[in-house]
């Protein structure tokens, strides 16, 4: 019997997926929009655990989250299409194309921006605490955020700068940007972000299961730890972007997303310190809960027991009658 141990076979690259679309009859599907979906379900279920846990109901979130995606979805779409617009408008250029999605384009930062517009309205309506579904659904948006970045992955884009490692992701000659045709692997810039981002949900879950993150303070945490790495993931980056002073806009926004989460963060530390509690909305006033209708009930009764208690003592304690009878009036 030979002792020799069976070779371990290490791949010199990660290889890109053959395609991103399938088609079921005329109907696409792509690969983008599922890891999309998939994200959000998956941040809607770690949020909705938190959620109950905290002691809200899931149909209030739930009606929270309605609101939170549509809005998110058109704020990074938004976002894209402004900080890129070189992409969509000009010469040679077709608007048009700034409509289809499914290409990839999606801004983080506006779709947490309208996603945050949109949760606000809703909690305005349900009357519960904005800041208190922010802390909750906040490890939630890391989690929906790994998942996403594997939509980048198939359609073979935001890659990183050439690399060599056993690492590198192969990207095909048709997706390289131009000066890179020589280049067949890159740094896999998704997959670091992927790994990072689920790392800052473990962050915020176990912070927060040990101080009680409140006041948003948690969500403070999850953009002060995912600027953290994007800050340094974004300049490993070969696409076409826009720059201002010598950095990414992105690696911008990042640098001061970061310094304002973590200035948040200590200041609502300081004086709001501890968790505040999820209120469901109140009753309204014209219709009034049964236990409330019950003690109205009761203090009517004791009001008018009282009264015909005073009325009783005051008929015993009084003369029956003032007044003389009339015979002995006229005889007087």
């Amino acid at each position: 019997m030979s002792s020799q141990l069976p070779a371990v076979v290490v791949p010199a690259f990660i290889p890109s997926p053959s395609q991103g679309v399938w088609h079921l009859g005329p109907l696409p599907v792509r690969a983008y929009a599922l890891c999309i979906l998939i994200g959000i379900f998956a941040g809607y279920w770690l949020g909705r655990k938190r959620w109950i846990a905290r002691g809200g109901t899931p149909e209030v979130l739930a009606d929270i989250i309605m609101w939170a995606v549509p809005f998110g979805l058109v704020g990074a779409r938004i976002y894209h299409v402004i900080t890129d617009n070189e992409l969509y408008f000009g010469e040679g250029k077709h608007p048009i194309d700034a409509l289809k999605i499914w290409h990839g384009g999606l801004g983080i930062w506006g779709a947490v921006a309208f996603g945050l517009l949109g949760a606000w309205i809703a909690c305005r309506r349900h009357k519960v605490p904005f800041l208190a579904v922010a802390d909750v659904m906040a490890p939630g948006i890391a989690l929906a955020q790994v998942v996403g970045r594997f939509g980048n992955y198939f359609n073979q884009e935001l890659f990183g700068k050439p690399t060599t490692h056993w690492w590198g992701l192969k990207i095909d000659a048709a997706h390289r940007p131009d000066g890179y045709a020589d280049f067949a692997t890159f740094h896999p810039t998704f997959l670091y972000e992927a790994i990072w981002n689920l790392a800052v949900v473990a962050l915020v879950i176990l912070v927060d299961k040990r101080f009680k993150l409140g006041h948003g303070r948690a969500f403070a945490l999850y953009v002060a730890g995912y600027t953290a790495g994007r800050a340094w993931i974004e300049n490993l980056r070969i696409d076409t972007v826009n720059h201002f002073a010598g950095l990414r806009l992105n690696v911008w926004t990042a640098l001061i997303l970061f310094v304002l989460s973590v200035a948040y963060f200590v200041y609502a530390s300081r004086t709001k310190p501890g968790q505040e509690s999820i209120v469901t909305a109140a009753p309204s006033d014209d219709k009034p809960t049964e236990d409330a209708a019950e003690v109205d009930a009761a203090e009517a009764e004791a009001e008018a027991g009282k009264a015909a208690g005073t009325a009783s003592s005051t008929s015993a304690g009084a003369p029956e009658s003032t007044e003389l009878p009339s015979v002995i009036k006229r005889e007087k």
